[in-house]
């Protein structure tokens, strides 16, 4: 039983590595060490924590609630595990995860190789392979993800150790503000606490195909495979990071995500490196743009009890994502900040929550968190919007740790305890049950 746990687990922490391991996220980790430069290695802790430390606990979260979002967010109010999963598959979907494939294999995959090709006619021929893979499903697209990301990978460790050994430059002091907090938000751009939220069910229902019913085992697996797919991101990540500190004394900081990923990948291997990293990314966001959007068609179906049906769900949902592909990776970013500023908060609160449901007698702990922290993180969200406002300034200059992007914590703290005093006030016998 051992063995088959331990097989197991090696073959789960794989999967998980590559539900994550979105092409569109190699992005990131570059253009934070070009801006972090010698303080690359704070910037990297706290990309880690909401890059990879998030999403594991987020996977394991999602697995003590028993798999299910109704488990996982209901406690806050009936509805809000459905106002949740819509907004997260939406933010993943059509609105910015599945966009942001498009884009990126215009600007990464694309036009490195064929320039004076229009974005647009990238975006109509890449969505409508979307849209035929989604609507007749068939084992290709999961062939072609299953031996394109072992290529990817291998091209990514080829390029990751020519730039340790004989690196481009050197890490320059870049003058940056709080390279930890920096990172740390800048984590939020991977969206992948999100994606462990709508996954988690995936993961547990997998368990139980295999026989694991029990849940201390099922938790035992899903923490031996979270860490064997936190590793594998680590060293991609981390790898990338440090390539861009490096090309902070070559290249400029203000230079786009996906030129500079190209710019640093050219210099490392020469031309034929930028050609089979242009190949591998393109065919990795093809096959994350069929999944998330299969996955937006499954949801909203089931919302709607049918009256929504797949077909025109992810059909709607292509058209829309071709449309804002063509604004740009550099565009979706910027929209995405505000927007995963006030989400992010959430989902992290919730994830430690939830790990920690055992010791929290009283439920409406999760309404007064939530709220706490919706509180603040929709003034991040105003904030991210460049939006100069005197009273969120005078708002967030007071609270504790806003400005290393943490103001949200307190607020939560706060609306818990506000929570168990309405609770207690309200009914003072039904609390004192619950923590007998």
């Amino acid at each position: 039983m051992t063995k088959k746990i331990n097989i197991d687990s090696i073959i789960l922490g794989l999967a998980l590595f590559a539900m994550f391991f979105g092409a569109g996220n190699l992005i990131f980790p570059p253009s934070i060490g070009i801006n972090a430069g010698d303080n690359w290695f704070s910037a990297m802790i706290g990309f880690f924590l909401t890059g990879i430390g998030m999403p594991l606990l987020g996977i394991l979260a999602i697995s003590k609630a028993g798999g299910t979002l109704e488990n996982f967010a209901g406690k806050v109010s009936p509805r809000f595990d459905k106002i949740y999963g819509v907004i997260a598959v939406v933010v993943l979907g059509p609105l910015l995860g599945v966009p942001r494939t498009g884009a990126t294999t215009y600007e990464m995959g694309i036009s490195p190789i064929f320039e004076s090709i229009s974005p647009i006619v990238v975006s109509i021929v890449f969505f409508s392979l979307t849209l035929f893979l989604v609507i007749k499903p068939s084992g290709i697209i999961d062939r072609i993800g299953k031996i394109l990301t072992p290529i990817l990978l291998i091209m990514l460790a080829i390029i990751i150790y020519k730039g340790i050994t004989a690196p481009i430059g050197a890490p320059l002091n870049t003058g940056m503000v709080s390279p930890f907090s920096k990172g740390f938000t800048e984590g939020y751009q991977t969206m992948d606490v999100i994606v462990s939220t709508i996954i988690g069910g995936i993961i547990v229902k997998s368990l139980i195909e295999k026989g694991y019913k029990d849940k201390k085992t099922q938790f035992k697996i899903t923490l031996r495979a979270g860490l064997i797919s936190a590793t594998g991101l680590a060293i991609v990540y981390g790898g990338l990071l440090y390539l861009g500190a490096t090309g902070s004394s070559v290249f400029s900081a203000d230079m786009a995500k996906t030129s500079l990923t190209v710019a640093i990948v050219g210099s490392i291997l020469g031309e034929i490196g930028k050609v089979v990293l242009g190949v591998c990314v393109t065919a990795a966001c093809l096959t994350t743009s069929v999944g998330i959007t299969a996955t937006v068609g499954d949801l909203f179906s089931e919302i709607s009890g049918g009256k929504l049906s797949y077909k025109l769900v992810v059909t709607l949902s292509t058209i829309l994502s071709a449309i804002i592909a063509n604004v740009g990776v550099e565009s979706i970013v910027a929209f995405a900040a505000p927007l995963l500023a006030v989400i992010y908060p959430v989902a992290i609160i919730l994830v430690i929550l939830n790990l920690f449901d055992g010791v929290i007698p009283n439920k409406k702990a999760y309404t007064g968190a939530v709220y706490g922290t919706l509180m603040v993180s929709v003034l991040d969200g105003i904030k991210a919007l460049g939006v100069e406002s005197p009273i969120v300034n005078s708002i967030m200059g007071v609270l504790p740790l806003a400005d290393k992007g943490f103001g949200w914590i307190v607020p939560a703290i706060i609306g818990i305890l506000i929570a168990v005093f309405i609770t207690k006030l309200n009914n003072p016998r039904r609390l004192e049950k619950e923590y007998a």
